[in-house]
């Protein structure tokens, strides 16, 4: 938990390539404004956008007679949208999607596991049930955020050596539990008992003597606690209809950076998700900073509590299928199998079923120049073990047509923030001879199940022009991921993206000529 309020922590954006001259790179901004394909999605709310491609060929796609790449964010206002952009009509499915989007984390980082740590939490279902009634708070709120703040252990700690950090079963920081929540917290006495107890000797003894010293560590004390800070913050939000959620994400980030972040968006009654899904680099710019300024997770806070939350109702409702989902979680750095678990789509037996797709249209051929104007360049590398199993490079060079849309998605949002050179792709669809071949000679490449051979997944190369390039293609990963459109992972030299069936809503990007629909209702207000 955090404090009230806290100041933002700045990290360094990482960087990669060779530097770009500062002259050259105001040319290539100002040639790149007259190539934009769309506005920043997922956030870029009102921005006027058209997206279609030719489908094929180098020439320009047209609507209207007019060059969608001259098109500048709001330049053309009702031609097109974003169709993933925040509207309050969307508003429950992008909040369901985040927490589905965000849940690998617990399963992955959750002591015991997933499974494991829901029996603990449901466990204190009783004393939390009784904490949530006499607060009026939601029961499953408060068991998310035992889950995810402790695991469900009473006994956690942040930092053993330093007891002013967070502790106990809801992680209540030693400062916010004596100054806001009225708790009693000796922190040099709880720290000399936690010694004792981790030397082994008097356990019992010491932790009943410490939860009298720390009441952190007493159960019912740090729940009681955490619904006190909800209400404070409830109150503190009293003019906004979503209190209940903004208090919630202020549990982490702090009611000060939250009602700051809300100042900096320009309406403070606007709910979570808007503040959430509708700032970007270009949209609600100052906000955006803001919070992904603050560098901890804070932005995301409430999606992985509302994960946790569903993971408790899937503990109670089903646990064995709860396990099956948690082995897949695991499977992989990502939740790839989790979006595309093996069986659920057909993978590639030989090259001559890669063939057999693309024939039929269930792969669509990379097209360079199609690329290109989104922003993306294919590496000379792409399928050079093709010779190999005795086909040509040009084979490997295809996607889904969901994968192929969602691969345009990135790379336009990346090019339409930093206005950089293209991103590289380094590896698209395979079939399981050839996954064979790379798994022989490169230690990142699996013998099992790769969702390459079923060509929902592709790789963009690690090196980036410019800090600007970094972290516009970052913001696209973690929008679509918290959007459960993709899983990605960071591999030594690729970002490694797997493509989910929420991806159909990009498939209008593939239409020849035809601009992506706008959606029924009103965007957010623009600012």
């Amino acid at each position: 938990m955090a404090a009230p309020a806290r100041p933002p922590r700045r990290g360094r954006p990482r960087r990669g390539g060779p530097r770009v001259p500062p002259a050259e790179l105001r040319r290539r901004r100002a040639r790149a404004g007259l190539l934009l394909l769309l506005a920043v999605f997922a956030g870029a709310a009102g921005a006027a956008l058209l997206l279609h491609s030719s489908g094929g060929g180098s020439g320009p796609a047209k609507a209207g007679g007019r060059d969608p790449r001259a098109l500048l964010p709001g330049s053309a206002p009702g031609a097109g949208v974003d169709p993933l952009r925040y509207t309050p009509a969307v508003r429950a499915d992008r909040e369901a999607q985040a927490a589905a989007g965000l849940a690998h984390v617990l399963y992955v980082k959750s002591p015991g596991g997933a499974v494991v740590t829901a029996e603990r939490v449901a466990a204190l279902r009783p004393l939390i049930e009784r904490a949530a009634a006499k607060g009026g708070v939601d029961p499953d709120v408060l068991e998310g955020i035992v889950f995810l703040e402790s695991a469900g252990r009473p006994d956690a700690v942040a930092n053993p050596r330093d007891l002013s950090g967070a502790a106990g079963l809801t992680q209540i920081l030693a400062q916010t539990g004596t100054g806001l929540l009225g708790l009693k917290v000796d922190v040099g006495a709880s720290e000399r008992l936690t010694r004792g107890i981790a030397r082994g000797r008097r356990v019992a003894a010491r932790q009943a003597q410490r939860r009298k010293v720390d009441e952190r560590f007493d159960p019912a004390k740090a729940l009681a606690a955490t619904v006190r800070y909800l209400n404070i913050a409830r109150k503190a939000f009293s003019g906004n209809a979503d209190r209940d959620d903004l208090a919630v994400a202020s549990y982490h980030m702090g009611i000060g950076n939250l009602q700051t972040a809300l100042s900096r968006f320009g309406d403070t009654t606007v709910p979570y998700a808007e503040l959430y899904f509708a700032s970007s680099p270009v949209s609600h710019a100052r906000a955006y900073a803001f919070l992904t300024g603050l560098g901890d997770d804070s932005s995301t806070y409430l999606w992985r509590v509302r994960a946790a939350e569903d993971i408790m109702r899937r503990f109670r409702s089903d646990p064995i299928r709860l396990a099956s989902r948690a082995v897949r979680m695991l499977h992989k750095a990502s939740a790839e199998e989790v979006l595309r678990p093996e069986g659920s789509v057909p993978e590639f037996p030989d090259p001559f079923a890669v063939g057999r797709a693309e024939a039929a249209g269930a792969l669509r051929r990379l097209d360079p120049a199609l690329l290109q104007r989104y922003g993306l360049q294919i590496s000379t590398t792409m399928g050079e073990l093709a010779p190999k199993v005795h086909q040509t490079r040009r084979l490997y060079r295809a996607l889904r047509p969901e994968a192929l849309a969602t691969l345009l998605y990135l790379g336009a949002a990346a090019q339409g923030i930093s206005a950089a050179a293209p991103l590289i792709v380094t590896s698209t669809v395979r079939d399981r001879q050839y996954q064979a071949q790379l798994a022989a000679t490169n230690i990142e490449a699996t013998h099992a199940y790769s969702l390459h051979t079923t060509g929902f997944t592709f790789d963009i190369l690690r090196r980036y022009v410019s800090a600007d390039q970094s972290k516009a293609f970052q913001f696209a990963l973690d929008r679509l991921t918290a959007e459960d459109v993709i899983a990605w992972v960071r591999e030594p030299a690729a970002i490694h993206v797997t493509v989910g069936p929420g991806a159909r809503v990009l498939l209008p990007l593939l239409r020849p000529g035809a601009p992506v629909p706008a959606p029924a209702v009103p965007a957010t207000r623009a600012r």
